[in-house]
């Protein structure tokens, strides 16, 4: 093997995840299954076929040659030539050498070629396009746009994942009670001038003045900071971390736990810390990003790569021919050794990409309801329920100490109930006596990554959403993500683009979509959205939400907010205004053109006033260059033109036909000083809106984080917005609708929701709201701002005041599957000995199938990708799923109905649980009548399912019904062919996904 090969080998290894063999999570836990079968293609499999691939470069070898070049020579010298290097013999090979070529060197060049070829394109575990045209120059592909706004990362799929940079927790000791966290601290500030130099990487690196802290008693905190440094790798860094650490006094019996060994094949020695902190740092610099057409992305760019750099086809001519023809011949080998690794790279892209879009699995389902919506045969389980009771009490509903009865509850409506701290049981019968429930339901909150969250909600709301507010965050210097790469407006970009094709395909005709930003990414936001809505208005609003000032060289007070809609719809407008009379100047003012009889003349004529100060009518203009009258009249009017202090010539509001309807109808009046006003009657009004919002209302700081603290939740989410911006801003885009549905898919601290029910609270109306939001505040802010906000407007130190503004409300939360939680669920099947006999005899096909199939056929049956063997008893379908630290996993009991739910797209009538079958009901997006029968099969087989079935209200088997959907192979009478089995549908809606 030459050195250029092992050169090539130590290339692609990285991209086949070869490097990371103590990585136990996610793709590489599986990619180190299939470790020694990767190498043995690379290293043993593939060298051969190169070696055929140049077997009919040439006739000759060049090497052979120039030996019988050398007997030619040395056989002329023997017999005496004059002149051995030029006799006939010696030339006739040397003619012979010109035209072959030298294998081995070839052999390099073409190793070095694919080398060059794959680490361009590959960096630091994602494939950025860096076409180059020639030294220091890259071709950005272009496709005719006004204006080429991000190319770098426009085709990937951002992943933010719901592990990204949030604080690592794992367990020790013999009883797993011992807590360690790994925090980050002064992430990306000004400290210590951690500010980023061109070239330099962000890395983590432990705190070498405060490593360690034990806050409380069992938890020890390991102390991070996430900053720039100078050509160090993240490897060294932890090493130097662990040392550290071991180095530290008074934490004997932590270090010694942290010591314990967890050997691995590479690494026998590898103590625990070693492992948590190596899989903490890789999980937050690694696979952020995913191609979405790796294949054929890498194929168009070899094809580029090929014409410019090793074709040259600049440097073509017709004499040389025969270097051409070399070049093509070598071309064709590159590319047969370059497609089969493009092909094998691009099956683990293309996998991923299929775990990236697949509809997420239910993990949580629950409600939030107040009481006067439960029913009071409930509430006696609820008066005895302790965990519900410390809840209320923790969330400031109730004091320590309080009695709570069934008489308590009743006399207190709007307390909010939590369907997590009770049983399956009680949860049944409460949803059973719903009717239309989804319709019951005032708000969803869903605990997501929004990309998935949004895919999972598509089929239920797709053109069903009049309004989206969205706070994304603002990638400036305090905020934001903290990049892999250094294409961070472009990343930025392409985290916000990933989303517009579904929330595209949510919004109903006539909608409105806002967005708050501030000046960091501001132009390229509105660029972008101009971009994916060139038919539609953007409007811009400067927010003045921080009156106090940013600091700098001039001191920033504004955001802004974008508004994209349809330029046909109605302007943009505030909350009602307060029925009464508005006295306006009738005679317009201001120097525009429009305000002079100049350029208005038809605006310009006599009102006529009578002797008790009434105008009584007008008179018709008179052109201009001719006199206007301006004495008294013959019936005794008084005429009043529209003429200034400085006796310039102005113009009435309204022109002359307008102007004498309001006159004769009483709109106009004069005042005491002879001003003449116009009459305004405000009814059905509402507030009219500029482009520049400065009032008191917008402070983030008064209307923002103040409510935070008062709720009692202050200190635990970072620029909370006014909630006065998204009252004003929802009664515009809405354009004064009592009724809507608001999507705010980066839903922070549950500022959008607050507005709505603000609003339905002051001003009637039935608005709704869907949140999305993956941060660890979901539960500590979010979900809790909201039960305060339902149970009273207003709160001091976390406590009510005043409960008579406590408002009817439900909502429904859920949490969703994530990534990792996909990828820590695969499972790999073992071969059967025949399927593995039959690949090792036929290497062609032992090639074949580790080149395109394996991921998929070997982990069919992962419960993440859908197990229907688990389907047999789908109410205990279960999967690994990631807990509150990053470090650590729990078997949890994914809900099958609720996401069978979503994926039909069903707004729910009735859930009722009865004899063993839960049975759903319901309409889908077509508004057709849906059955869904749901069983366990070991208990419920086909016999029992007909009689039950044949016991329902209505008849399923005639035409009560569109569709049934029941698990398991069923006998059910189907003269209509209305039966369809779960399974089947489940899977296919699951995958059915668009890319985008």
């Amino acid at each position: 093997m030459s050195e250029a090969y092992k050169k090539l080998i130590r290339t692609l290894q990285p991209i086949f995840e070869m490097d990371k063999a103590d990585l136990d999570f996610g793709i590489y836990r599986i990619m180190n299954q299939k470790r020694d079968e990767i190498n043995r293609f690379l290293e043993n499999d593939l060298l051969p076929q190169v070696k055929d691939a140049f077997a009919d470069y040439t006739t000759g070898s060049h090497s052979e040659l120039r030996k019988e070049l050398q007997a030619a020579i040395d056989l002329a010298r023997d017999f005496g030539a004059p002149d051995p290097e030029n006799a006939p013999a010696v030339l006739r090979i040397k003619k012979k050498m010109r035209h072959s070529v030298d294998i081995t060197a070839v052999e390099n060049e073409v190793y070095s070629h694919l080398n060059t070829f794959f680490s361009r394109y590959f960096e630091k575990g994602d494939f950025i396009s860096l076409r180059r045209y020639k030294k220091d120059t890259y071709a950005i592909p272009y496709e005719g746009e006004e204006v080429k706004l991000f190319w770098a990362t426009q085709d990937q799929y951002y992943i933010k994942s719901s592990e990204y940079l949030r604080n690592y927790i794992f367990n020790v000791g013999d009883d797993n009670k011992k807590t360690v966290r790994i925090n980050l601290i002064e992430a990306d500030t000004d400290k210590d001038n951690n500010k980023s130099q061109s070239g330099e990487d962000r890395r983590f690196i432990i705190d070498k003045e405060n490593p360690l802290v034990v806050e409380k008693e069992g938890e020890l905190t390991l102390r991070f900071m996430f900053i720039p440094v100078r050509k160090k790798k993240q490897e060294k860094l932890n090493e130097e971390a662990v040392e550290t650490i071991f180095k530290q006094h008074g934490f004997d019996e932590w270090l010694q736990l942290l010591g314990q060994k967890t050997p691995t094949d590479k690494n026998p020695d590898l103590t625990l810390l070693e492992k948590h902190l190596r899989d903490f740092t890789a999980k937050n610099t690694l696979d952020y990003f995913i191609h979405k057409n790796l294949g054929g992305f890498l194929r168009r760019e070899l094809d580029f790569y090929i014409k410019n750099e090793i074709l040259h086809l600049d440097d073509i001519d017709e004499a040389s021919f025969d270097i051409t023809n070399q070049h093509l011949r070598k071309i064709k080998v590159i590319r047969s050794i370059a497609f089969k690794l493009i092909r094998m790279v691009a099956q683990l892209e293309d996998f991923q990409k299929k775990l990236w879009l697949k509809k997420k699995f239910v993990v949580e389902i629950n409600y939030c309801i107040t009481l006067d919506r439960v029913p009071e045969e409930l509430y006696s389980e609820i008066s005895k329920k302790e965990e519900q009771l410390q809840e209320w009490i923790k969330l400031g509903f109730v004091s320590e100490g309080t009695k709570i009865t069934e008489y308590y509850l009743r006399k207190h409506p709007f307390l909010v109930l939590d369907t997590r701290f009770f049983d399956n049981e009680f949860k049944s019968r409460l949803l059973a006596s719903f009717s239309n429930l989804d319709e019951q339901c005032d708000g969803l909150l869903i605990h997501s990554e929004n990309f998935q969250a949004l895919n999972f909600i598509e089929n239920k709301y797709r053109r069903s959403i009049p309004v989206v507010y969205i706070d994304p965050p603002y990638n400036t210097e305090y905020s934001k993500i903290l990049y892999k790469n250094n294409f961070e407006h472009s990343s930025w970009l392409s985290l916000l683009a990933n989303t517009l094709p579904t929330v595209k395909r949510l919004f109903q005709e006539g909608f409105s979509f806002g967005l708050a930003i501030d000046d960091y990414e501001h132009v390229k936001l509105a660029l972008f959205l101009d971009h994916f809505f060139p038919s539609m208005e953007r409007s811009t609003v400067i927010v003045n939400h921080h009156p106090q000032g940013s600091g700098g060289r001039l001191s920033r007070t504004h955001e802004y907010y974008l508004l994209v809609s349809d330029s046909d719809l109605p302007s943009y407008r505030g909350e009602p205004i307060s029925d009464g009379i508005e006295k306006r100047n009738f005679m317009r003012s201001g120097r525009g053109e429009n305000n002079w009889r100049l350029n208005r003349w038809n605006s310009f004529y006599a009102l006529l006033v009578n002797k008790n100060m009434q105008i009584v009518g007008a008179e018709d203009p008179v052109p201009l260059g001719e006199l206007y009258p301006t004495e008294v009249t013959s019936e005794g009017y008084k005429r009043v033109y529209p003429i200034n202090s400085r006796g310039e010539e102005r113009v009435w509001r309204n022109s002359f036909n307008t102007g004498r309807i309001r006159a004769t109808n009483g709109e106009l009046i004069v005042s005491n000083g002879g001003t003449i006003y116009e009459l305004i009657n405000h009814q059905d009004r509402r507030e009219t809106l500029f482009s520049n919002w400065t009032s008191s209302d917008f402070n983030a700081g008064t209307q923002g984080t103040a409510i935070l603290e008062n709720l009692g939740l202050g200190g635990l989410f970072d620029y909370s917005k006014s909630i006065k911006t998204l009252e004003k801003g929802l009664w515009a885009q809405s354009f004064g609708c009592q009724e809507f549905l608001v999507l705010d898919y980066f839903g922070g601290s549950g500022t959008t929701a607050h507005a709505v029910i603000n609003m339905n609270r002051d001003h009637g109306g039935n608005r709704k709201y869907i949140i999305i939001e993956m941060g660890d505040y979901f539960n500590t802010v979010l979900k809790p701002r909201i039960q305060k906000a339902i149970y009273s407007k207003n709160w001091k130190s976390g406590k009510p005041l005043s409960l008579d503004t406590g408002i009817s409300h439900c909502f429904k939360y859920l949490r969703l599957e994530s990534y990792e939680d996909t990828l820590n669920n695969l499972i790999l099947k073992d071969r059967l000995q025949q399927q593995h006999d039959l690949l090792e005899s036929h290497s062609e096909l032992r090639e074949d199938y580790l080149l395109g199939y394996w991921l998929n056929v070997e982990s069919a049956n992962s419960p993440s990708l859908l197990n229907i063997e688990q389907f047999d008893d789908p109410f205990n379908y279960n999967l690994n799923i990631a807990t509150g630290s990053v470090g650590s996993t729990k078997p949890t009991r994914i809900d099958l109905v609720e996401t069978f739910n979503y994926l039909l797209g069903l707004t729910v009538n009735t859930i009722n649980t009865t004899n063993g079958f839960k049975v759903v009901t319901g309409f889908n997006p077509k508004n057709e009548s849906v059955l869904v029968i749901w069983r366990n099969l070991k208990e419920k087989d086909n016999f029992s399912l007909a009689e039950f079935v044949d016991n329902l209200e209505s008849n399923p088997k005639e035409t009560d019904y569109n569709h049934i959907y029941v698990n398991g192979d069923h006998t059910l009478e189907d003269p209509y062919s209305k039966v369809k089995l779960i399974e089947i549908e489940f899977k296919r809606l699951m995958f059915d996904v668009q890319d985008v």
